[in-house]
């Protein structure tokens, strides 16, 4: 599927063999730093007067990685679903192929105003914080489909603002972040080129170069209602006959759909039954210790086609070619088979099974 390619919109430099053995880059720092920017936190301490082209730059580089951040976690709960069929993980798949459209817009915007996208520094190391910082307290980590890692991952990564319970610390969300992006670019007004920016249909949304204004309001207001919903009610997040993210996951974590009682939204609708998963167990700090060598071999394939991944993706984004994305695509469709293998190997004197790593290329 086209789509699969937008799984990581970073840049990276050539692709090269990362052993499952070789030293693993040193987890995020706690704040959840993106390499060369400014927190959110201190970008949005900075005056909306001095929001400029430089300003936009950075923080559409913080918003590369926090798009990225969320598809493996997102990929690991779909893979190990049995059932593809099953409402839940049609449900995730679609929710992936958002956030493969939302990676591909903060590229385009990024490229539009003469920035590229770093894809290799933005790929996140698991567990660890979200960039930028924001969601104060959430812990991202890699692990099968259990109703703890929907609640504690899934939603609280796309919780929203309001009503529903803010980041620890009063720290920002991801709404509140693409809410001052987009008034930056409404008070710089800058001059948005087309040159570099790819197109691509992406599930049922279609990635295309953005060359004005309106343009923008858009595609950051789709990113916004399909991620956390619309600041108003659950109500107008379900405009395509779809939740967003954050109520779908709600769904899966309640078994219910949601649905309005009395004035008020509770999950108590038609039954959303919880599918049976692969069991993989959370990936650790640093990744699996000493794995046999069936499993290092897997580990090794798979994190190889990964750095293929972001390393073509950011070729496609640094010279504008949509067949160096069909590359990617190609490359993407490669890290299941892997994956799988791992989530149905199990770990020698432990519960559970392995998983795969997403252990980010050798900075």
């Amino acid at each position: 599927m086209a789509s699969a390619v937008l799984t990581a919109a970073v840049p990276v430099s050539a692709a090269t063999g990362i052993s499952a053995a070789a030293p693993v880059r040193a987890a995020a720092p706690p704040d959840g730093a993106v390499s060369g920017c400014r927190s959110v936190a201190r970008l949005l301490a900075v005056p909306e007067g001095s929001r400029g082209v430089d300003w936009l730059r950075e923080a559409l580089q913080v918003a590369v990685a926090l798009e990225l951040a969320t598809i493996p976690p997102y990929l690991c709960g779909w893979w190990s679903v049995g059932d593809r069929t099953s409402q839940v993980a049609r449900l995730i798949r679609r929710i992936i192929g958002d956030e493969m459209y939302h990676m591909g817009v903060v590229c385009n915007l990024l490229v539009a105003v003469g920035g590229r996208p770093r894809i290799t520094d933005a790929a996140p190391a698991y567990p660890g914080p979200l960039p930028g910082g924001v969601r104060d307290g959430v812990n991202v980590y890699l692990s099968g489909l259990t109703r703890p890692f929907v609640h504690d991952v899934m939603m609280a990564i796309e919780a929203p603002e309001e009503p529903l319970a803010r980041g620890m610390n009063n720290s920002p969300s991801i709404g509140r972040f693409y809410d001052d992006l987009l008034g930056a670019f409404r008070s710089t007004a800058p001059e948005l080129s087309a040159g570099g920016q790819l197109s691509e249909h992406i599930g049922s949304d279609v990635l295309e170069p953005v060359t004005d204004l309106d343009g923008v309001e858009r595609a950051i207001e789709i990113i916004k209602e399909q991620g956390e919903g619309t600041t108003s009610s659950p109500e107008d997040a379900f405009g395509d006959d779809y939740p967003a993210h954050y109520y779908a996951f709600g769904e899966i974590y309640h078994g219910r759909q949601l649905r309005q009682e009395d004035g008020e939204w509770r999950f108590t609708g038609a039954p959303v039954p919880f599918p049976d998963a692969r069991p993989m167990a959370r990936v650790p700090a640093g990744g699996w210790p000493d794995p046999p060598q069936r499993v290092a071999d897997l580990l090794d394939r798979f994190d190889t086609a990964y750095a293929k991944v972001l390393s073509t993706l950011e070729a496609a984004w640094a010279g504008g070619d949509a067949r160096t994305l069909g590359s990617a695509v190609r490359t993407m469709r490669a890290l299941e088979g892997p994956a799988l293998e791992l989530m149905e190997t199990g770990i020698p004197g432990a519960r559970g099974n392995y998983g795969p790593q997403f252990r980010p290329p050798q900075g």
